[in-house]
């Protein structure tokens, strides 16, 4: 049932987990590759379309909507400006390598669209950065199969183990980033109302200004 699962929508599968994020499916997609579910060639192949696709919608949404996008959540907003800072100072470097840096997949991009980087100059060296993390991640998971067959003999025995365990890690890094996101927000909200509750105690003790007492 596996395998034929992963025949009908592995591949469509992996192509939306790299589209919108990618690290953990394209982990999985390999270790399946190595188990003979999936195809190692095509694991990359989609795996570099998806991810080329997702990055390319979000430049082109950064150069139109940069802040407005940013704006949404205070974490993308300071993680932003950090990536603007990047950009600046070494720009083609962070177009080849972001993929690399574990949170800034969304981001990067958008900030990339923001700084005015050009959009050829993007469409080239985004493809050449795709291909590399699609490759590199891809083959390591493929041969993390073997040293695990090694390792543990017929791996067969425990495939499941070991996919569970890839999914949990997926999991745990998908909640660790969302506690972050809403402690953030949290923090943020706390900073806007601290203004405005000194504005108020301010305007109530003015000097000259009257109090009714009756």
């Amino acid at each position: 049932m596996l395998q034929q699962f992963l025949q009908d929508f592995g591949y469509f599968a992996l192509f939306l987990g790299t589209f919108f994020e990618g690290e953990t499916i394209l982990v999985l997609a390999g270790f399946l590759a190595f188990r003979g579910y999936m195809d190692i060639n095509l694991v990359c192949l989609v795996a570099f379309f998806g991810s080329y696709a997702g990055d390319q919608l979000w430049y082109f949404m950064g150069r139109r909507h940069g802040r407005r996008i940013l704006a949404r959540k205070p974490r993308w907003q300071a993680m932003g400006d950090r990536a603007l800072d990047h950009i600046r100072r070494h720009p083609d470097i962070w177009v080849l390598s972001f993929r690399f840096v574990y949170g800034l997949r969304t981001v990067m991009p958008v900030a990339i669209g923001l700084s005015g980087y050009p959009p050829r100059r993007y469409l080239l060296l985004n493809g050449l950065g795709a291909a590399i993390w699609a490759v590199a991640l891809g083959a390591a998971a493929y041969h993390f199969g073997a040293i695990l067959e090694g390792l543990l003999g017929n791996v067969k025995r425990y495939e499941l183990w070991v996919l569970g365990g890839l999914l949990a890690l997926g999991g745990l890094l998908w909640l660790r980033r969302r506690f972050r996101t809403l402690r953030a927000e949290r923090k943020a909200a706390g900073q806007a109302q601290a203004p405005e509750a000194e504005q108020a105690i301010s305007h109530e003790h003015e000097p000259g200004q009257r109090h009714d007492h009756r």
